[in-house]
């Protein structure tokens, strides 16, 4: 098939055309690389059935000849980036998204949209289930994204009902993994290059915060199972490691997986809206789609803390 990724030269992107590719896919890779980097695909740069486009999906986008799917993973994902400029990163999921579903329907193209678990805000029902509404504050500084995804979902859906176009709709919750940004603001980058540089771990409020981290090979696995999964299949499903870690926790596994000296360092300040828990109910991928992660999160941060040490080395 001849497949678009937007934010295809961002951390989660790249991935995913490495996957398409060796999956003999032909792949269009688009990226406005404001968070992304050519450096990501550079491995595929060399591919006859591999292109990059650079532009922004929030203007209009066209592209000439078949077009079987689309993945639409174009948004700034953390708060770090995604609050630069809130309002491009609404423009983002609204009229980016916009632009995409009419490209998709343009070309008859199947297309799946990257949710995110922020849509469930700090949640009320734990684990999150698809089924819940979420706890959003819609005017907080975490809204240009949690808001902007929510909207993104309805005009998915909407697109289905006025039009019949295939949709997928997918939730992440904390992916990690080689090619994430050093300074993207994420605790698991954050805490790894922490940790090589011999730096305190900074943890927001006390560390009792809970995530749930899952492995890049995992999520790539289940965003191409969703995609191919039967058109009645719409979503949303939740993507995301069900085995739920404190923040305290996962900074010492850090410190004792790099063999740093650094120690956790509290601000005693938790984010403004930042959720205190974070924990995927998977049962409808498992069900759904036969997808669960498989592998374990020690093992997911040796091969990351292996990647940074070679980029930092560099």
């Amino acid at each position: 098939m001849r497949i678009l990724v937007t934010g295809g030269a961002g951390f989660i992107g790249s991935h995913l055309c490495d996957r398409l590719i060796q999956d003999g896919h032909a792949v269009l890779c688009v990226d406005n690389l404001f968070t992304g980097s050519e450096r990501n695909v550079a491995q595929l740069s060399s591919r006859q059935n591999f292109s990059f486009i650079h532009h922004d999906i929030v203007d209009p986008l066209y592209v000439e000849g078949v077009i079987d799917q689309i993945y639409n993973l174009a948004c700034p994902a953390s708060p770090v980036q995604y609050q630069q400029n809130p309002v491009h990163t609404i423009k983002a999921s609204t009229l980016g998204v916009i632009n995409m579903l009419g490209l998709a329907r343009k070309h008859g193209a199947r297309i799946l949209q990257t949710s995110t678990s922020e849509v469930y805000g700090e949640p009320q029902v734990h684990p999150q289930v698809e089924e819940y509404y979420g706890n959003v504050n819609p005017v907080g500084p975490r809204a240009c994204y949690d808001e902007g995804k929510r909207c993104a979902e309805t005009l998915f859906f909407d697109y289905h009902r006025m039009h019949g176009m295939e949709i997928k709709v997918v939730r992440l919750f904390n992916v990690y993994g080689p090619r994430m940004g050093f300074h993207d603001g994420r605790v698991v980058s954050n805490f790894i290059l922490q940790a090589l540089q011999e730096k305190p771990l900074t943890v927001d409020g006390n560390g009792t915060q809970t995530r749930s981290f899952c492995y890049i090979d995992d999520l790539i696995d289940g965003l191409v199972k969703m995609m191919n999964s039967p058109s009645e299949l719409m979503g949303p499903i939740n993507l995301g490691n069900p085995v739920e870690t404190t923040i305290n926790e996962f900074g010492n596994r850090i410190i004792e997986l790099t063999g740093s000296p650094s120690a956790l360092s509290y601000s005693g300040i938790f984010r403004v809206n930042d959720p205190m828990q974070r924990c995927p109910n998977i049962t409808k991928a498992k069900e759904l789609l036969g997808w669960k992660p498989t592998v374990q999160l020690e093992e997911g941060l040796k091969r990351t803390i292996t990647n940074f040490r070679e980029r930092l080395a560099v």
